[in-house]
């Protein structure tokens, strides 16, 4: 990432997906977290369909592969995913929940390698797991309250674990649909799920909807569908076609100094030294679990190494898992795509 316009879109993605966190933490304050979830979702499935129909992509699905990547696509990794992340966002604070749902990109790889065939895990990546999960759990212990930041944490945890298996499983399909239009088919499915289990949820009410629609929650609303979904998005496949998987998912671990610096300034939250140790650990956890991208991203900086992406490297014969590189017959992977939050 050395152009001027490729770090401008790094941050500018960092900034949308770093912020996302407290629009988030503006909107809980009137709307119930899966209703607000849902709502999210409406905004940001009115935005792709309009983008769909203007590029002119075919958008109907024809094959059961199609269906199944949808299905799949909309339940985990949309639906479950921000259902969860939304839910857990209620109990803690805007960056302990971009801290935590930053193990994603080490929960994957594991997933991934449990799922498919004829690959193995290596013995950093298993260490790096092991630091990932201890600094969760040093940010879960650190609010002291069985009833508050532990459950919060272990909803958020949930959260990124089903993004990842849905990502795995999603990757063994080989559908018709274009990258778009498969969004925004899992948008809507995701969407139309949330709005189901919060009409049955007996603490969710739309009785206060309209009073619940204050100036700041709206405002919240128009921000994490237009600037969070759909223009970091955008910026998001734009990097990810220049730069690489591996690359990119550095984004993960940009977003929550991003969000903690936006709950210390606007929002009044503080982080404890416990939280920052908690995302030492999961950053330490990261680069074990992604050693061999790294180093080839960082290798020809000092003059050693090849001074390609990993990602873009893969041969024809490689398994590629929501960005993950695996190479075929080894015990070699590199790279990650993750979720917009």
């Amino acid at each position: 990432m050395t152009s001027q316009r490729d770090i401008f879109l790094f941050v500018a993605l960092a900034v949308a997906w770093g912020t996302a966190f407290g629009a988030v933490e503006v909107g809980l304050e009137t709307l119930p977290p899966i209703l607000f979830a849902a709502l999210r979702l409406d905004g940001a499935v009115l935005l792709f369909v309009a983008a769909v129909a203007a590029l002119g992509y075919e958008w109907r699905p024809r094959t059961r592969a199609d269906w199944v990547t949808i299905i799949v696509s909309g339940g985990l990794i949309v639906g479950g995913h921000y259902g969860l992340m939304f839910l857990g966002q209620s109990y803690v604070s805007s960056a302990v929940a971009a801290i935590v749902l930053s193990l994603t990109p080490i929960v994957t790889p594991p997933l991934a390698l449990a799922l498919l065939p004829r690959e193995r895990i290596r013995a950093p990546a298993v260490v790096g797991l092991g630091l990932g999960l201890a600094g969760v759990v040093t940010i879960a212990l650190s609010g002291g309250s069985l009833d508050g930041q532990v459950v919060g944490v272990a909803l958020l945890f949930g959260s990124s674990l089903v993004f990842a298996i849905g990502s795995v499983l999603t990757e063994r399909t080989r559908g018709t649909l274009s990258l778009l239009p498969l969004q925004t088919w899992a948008m809507a499915v995701g969407a139309a799920m949330l709005h189901a289990l919060s009409f049955a949820h007996p603490g969710e009410s739309a009785a206060g909807f309209r009073a619940a629609l204050t100036a700041e929650t709206t405002a919240a609303l128009a921000y994490l569908a237009v600037v969070s979904t759909a223009g970091g998005f955008l910026a998001y496949f734009v990097l990810l076609e220049r730069v690489g998987a591996s690359e990119l998912s550095l984004v993960n671990y940009a977003s929550p100094v991003i969000a903690a610096l936006v709950g210390w300034a606007l929002l009044g939250e503080t982080i404890t030294l416990a939280t920052i140790g908690g995302f030492a650990l999961i950053i330490a956890g990261f680069a074990l679990c992604k050693i061999d991208a790294l180093w080839k991203l960082g290798a020809p900086v000092v003059g050693y190494g090849p001074t390609r992406p990993a990602a873009a490297a893969a041969r024809a014969d490689d398994i590629v898992v929501d960005g993950n590189v695996y190479v075929a017959g080894t015990d070699r992977y590199t790279g990650s795509m993750q979720s917009a939050d």
